[in-house]
């Protein structure tokens, strides 16, 4: 199948958050009919200014919410990328319930109203946290999954759900389980956008786990390779891994962003506070599988990656949506 999504109904579930939006610019560029559904909650009407020209349409939303088949009906929506979602670890020790309400109840709406409208196929976003820390690496998809979370048991279950309802409803999804996505319009304190946010104060940065490696790719080829998932061959209710099979430590992390924003050196404090219960220690993808079906590979890399999301820090007043809040 080709990768082209030109004069399609799509509908992205968080399409006004940082890797939904990118999305829908992807998908607008491929001149797609885009439908935004998004609580607003973590989403930025900020981050879809630059598409709103392309005629987006924008359905104020929740997961949870029979809003959901209303918008798949009204827009006769063939294909739906669904990453609405409670994404922030931290929040979810507080308020586990929450995280299971919106991340497996959410998903299992999302499914059924795609299955009454009959949905030609759905690609469900999950996380590479469901695999917990690397038992080998590169990790594939058969690698084990040992969520090491609140926030990643939920997201395994969601998995597990559009397997099942594939199996039992014939509903056509495919599981996208992205490493670490990173990038302009970030809407929570993940550690790109702190170290960025702190250093831009000045040379001291307070980290937490910084020995723990993570596979780090830049937002643009992560839903490049989601429309690419999308439009292939990869049976329904099979998993596909993105990612790009370099794991560098949260610590060369720091350094690198101190040096592109222009520090000879920098300090890092560990902040306890900052240590989650149990973490993982590694991620690192092994993206073979997408490959073979897509030919995708990632091509912005780590260095080039974060200077495009300095920059774009710097000519957006040097705050994230979520320091806005603050």
């Amino acid at each position: 199948m080709d990768n082209c999504m030109k004069e399609e109904n799509v509908l992205v579930t968080g399409g006004a958050g940082f890797i939904g939006s990118a999305l829908v610019r992807e998908l607008s560029k491929e001149g797609a009919n885009v439908v935004v559904y998004d609580n607003f909650l973590y989403g930025d009407r900020c981050n879809l200014v630059d598409v709103e020209e392309n005629h987006i349409q924008t359905v104020n939303g929740d997961v949870l919410s029979w809003k959901i088949y209303n918008a798949i009906k009204k827009h006769d929506v063939q294909y739906v990328f669904h990453l609405a979602a409670e994404p922030y670890i931290p929040h979810c020790y507080d308020n586990p319930e929450k995280f299971f309400d919106v991340n497996v109840k959410g998903t299992m709406n999302v499914l059924m109203a795609c299955k009454t409208f009959d949905v030609k196929r759905v690609l469900h976003f999950s996380s590479s946290e469901v695999y917990g820390t690397a038992q080998h690496t590169p990790m594939d998809e058969n690698h084990p999954t040992l969520p090491l979370s609140n926030y990643a048991v939920s997201k395994l279950a969601a998995d597990r759900l559009c397997f099942v309802f594939h199996h039992e409803h014939g509903i056509p999804v495919i599981i996208l389980r992205p490493f670490n996505c990173y990038g302009p319009r970030e809407t929570q304190p993940y550690v790109i956008p702190e170290i960025i946010s702190q250093l831009s104060r000045g040379n001291i940065v307070k980290l937490g786990n910084i020995k723990a490696k993570r596979d780090f790719t830049y937002v643009e080829d992560t839903v490049k390779a989601a429309i690419a998932a999308m439009k292939s061959d990869i049976s329904n209710g099979e998993v596909v891994n993105v990612g790009s099979n370099k794991a560098p430590s949260i610590e060369e992390l720091a350094y690198l962003v101190g040096k592109l924003i222009g520090y000879d050196d920098i300090e890092i404090e560990v902040d306890s506070s900052r240590l989650r219960p149990m973490d993982v220690n590694v991620l690192q993808c092994d993206y073979s599988k997408i490959k073979k079906y897509t030919g995708w590979e990632p091509i912005v890399n780590i260095e080039e990656g974060l200077k495009r999301t300095i920059d774009w820090y710097k000519e957006n007043g040097k705050r994230w949506s979520w320091e806005r809040l603050l």
